[in-house]
């Protein structure tokens, strides 16, 4: 019988907060499953599409609240907005964001007839196209979709070279959707003497877990070594919270922590990191500040650095700035710049600014000029090393868009400020920078300020981290890149793909599935 909706909605809301602890910092990923689970089985019971879609609702309410808490830090780094409104944001945000599941839960409802077969592999696909929806969307917000839960099981995570992050999310569903209906109508199937039926629902999530264990044990026999003559990284973590790293008092000991961190050359030519907005000189109009961290570099030393790039017009007035990454040689040289090009609501720029500036609110960074967009993924090709892409920081989390397709780079680079993230917003960061690897096969270099600063291999593996909240610096040779993956050559068209896979099995399945 359907549970009514006083039971039904805060036992949806239960089972979505509890899901968000399957991932980061967490990892308590069995909970993730079992509570998607429990919502298959909630939204079989709906009465209607409307009950469907609140009960989507209501779980996509608690799972955001939970995942989404970091929010709430970032308004602790600025004066011009209480502290408090953090967690308004969190609810607001999360009361928009759940409409997603909603419409995944009402969608799945009214096209599976009350067919528990039908209802799981239709569930899957709504899954998969809601959440490329919310990533597309209002420019996007891509922020932990369900196939991150699969990034601590990583040889299982490497489904995504084939079917990408968001069809992780639907072989999620397809996982704890199938288990729940065998669990539920195994006893009914066999009464009735219609065992086929039990075997397919069974069938859905084994077949899954079939396909992919090989990668267990390939994963962990199986290391691959640098390439002879790879560069070396030197990846740089200062520990610079944001409550100092715009203060003009510390400028000087900001940048001497940066100095020392960097090492000291070599007869083996470095790439050397810093992570996002690490200087906050306009390097490409300050040549004493270029000559201050050329001398940290030797002859065949490449230094990749965030800091602001501004345009000016004709009378030298500023008229617009970009988040930026510098590359620079030895010799003071410009190598390169890439400008951000998805930039982060409210950090970056202020959305519908004509109006919210006037009932108080304000960016949650420094400074009232909104950045320019940048024109997207684009490779610096270093002397010496080769290709190099770059995102920065919020970029990674854009699956199937991190990357120049005409142009592969052999390393993705991603310097970070997570330093107003909070403790929920790093490692759900790094898990997602894990997966980009993953799908493009391609290392990914993270340096953050506070952590955490990682190198990726190809494999979704962590070679080497810098814990949260501690300064250091990883140096090591770069990780070889791989050959394009079948993500890398066709992106999101994958998962779309297999999302209209599983919707038209599933409308097919109503015949003989009950």
């Amino acid at each position: 019988m359907p549970l009514p909706a006083l039971r039904a909605f805060p036992l949806a809301f239960l089972l979505g907060a509890i899901a968000a602890c399957g991932f980061a910092p967490l990892d308590l990923w069995p909970l993730t499953f079992l509570c998607l689970a429990g919502l298959v089985l909630l939204v079989r019971q709906a009465h209607s599409t409307r009950n469907a879609a609140a009960i989507g609702w209501w779980f996509g309410f608690g799972h955001f609240a939970i995942g989404l808490n970091w929010i709430a830090t970032a308004f602790t780094f600025q004066a011009a907005m209480p502290a408090w409104l953090g967690w308004i944001a969190v609810l607001l945000v999360s009361l928009f964001f759940a409409l997603y599941p909603a419409l995944a839960s009402g969608a799945a409802w009214r096209l599976a007839r009350r067919r528990d077969f039908a209802l799981v592999l239709i569930f899957a696909g709504t899954w998969i196209l809601t959440e490329w929806l919310r990533a597309t969307l209002l420019t996007g917000f891509a922020w932990n979709p369900l196939g991150v839960a699969w990034v601590t099981l990583t040889p299982l995570a490497r489904a995504a070279r084939s079917i990408g992050t968001y069809g992780l999310s639907g072989l999620a569903m397809l996982v704890s959707g199938g288990l729940a209906m065998a669990v539920l109508t195994g006893r009914r199937a066999l009464d009735d003497g219609n065992r086929g039926k039990l075997v397919l629902l069974v069938a859905i999530p084994a077949a899954v877990m079939i396909a992919l264990a090989p990668g267990i044990v390939f994963d962990r026999f199986y290391r691959r070594p640098p390439a002879p003559g790879a560069p070396l990284l030197r990846v740089v973590q200062p520990n610079i919270g944001q409550d100092v790293k715009w203060d003009a008092g510390h400028v000087a000991a900001n940048f001497a922590r940066l100095s020392q961190l960097s090492g000291k050359p070599g007869p083996r030519p470095r790439l050397l990191i810093w992570p996002e907005a690490a200087v906050p000189f306009l390097l490409e109009e300050d040549p004493p500040a270029r000559t201050a961290i050329t001398q940290l570099l030797g002859p065949h030393d490449i230094i990749l650095t965030g800091a602001d790039s501004v345009q000016r017009g004709p009378d030298g007035a500023m008229v617009s700035a970009t988040n930026a990454v510098l590359a620079m040689d030895a010799g003071g040289h410009l190598l390169g710049r890439y400008d951000k090009a998805h930039l982060v609501p409210f950090g970056e720029y202020l959305p519908m600014r004509s109006f919210l500036s006037q009932i108080g609110v304000s960016r949650l960074v420094p400074g009232d000029m909104d950045f320019s967009v940048g024109p997207g993924p684009r490779d610096l090709t270093l002397p010496g090393i080769g290709p190099v892409g770059v995102q920065i920081c919020y970029e990674i989390i854009f699956s199937g868009n991190v990357v120049d397709r005409a142009h592969r780079p052999i390393v993705l680079v991603n310097p970070s400020n997570d330093a107003w993230f909070g403790r929920w917003g790093p490692p759900q960061h790094l898990a997602q920078a894990r997966l980009r690897a993953i799908e493009e096969g391609i290392p990914v270099v993270r340096s953050t300020p506070t952590g955490i600063s990682a190198v990726i291999d190809r494999d979704g593996r962590l070679l080497a981290t810098v814990p949260w909240r501690q300064p250091g610096a990883i140096e090591m040779p770069l990780p070889p890149v791989g050959e394009p993956t079948l993500f890398a050559i066709w992106g999101n068209i994958l998962p779309l793909s297999f999302a209209l896979f599983l919707l038209i099995a599933g409308l097919a399945s109503r015949r003989w599935a009950g």
